[in-house]
């Protein structure tokens, strides 16, 4: 799943080599965080928030697959 993310990720922002993507998990919950440049925020988020939220989507699919629960968290750059 960390690599579906890092796949779309970079394939959006400008500057794929400030794209990181982390990942926790609690049991069968899997929680990703991703950052990117404070440039590319507007791309992966998109207009009220359209681009997250297919990401999101995409990334529960990828988790049912596998019997597994899945969040998406993007990280405000610093």
């Amino acid at each position: 799943m960390k690599e579906l993310i890092e796949y779309i990720a970079t394939s959006l922002v400008a500057d794929p080599k400030q794209v990181r993507v982390t990942q926790y998990r609690r049991g069968s919950m899997v929680t990703l965080k991703l950052q990117v440049a404070k440039e590319d925020m507007g791309r992966v988020i998109g207009k009220n928030g359209k681009v997250a939220n297919a990401i999101r989507v995409l990334l529960r699919v990828a988790a049912a697959q596998e019997g597994k629960r899945a969040t998406l968290d993007v990280d405000e750059p610093r």
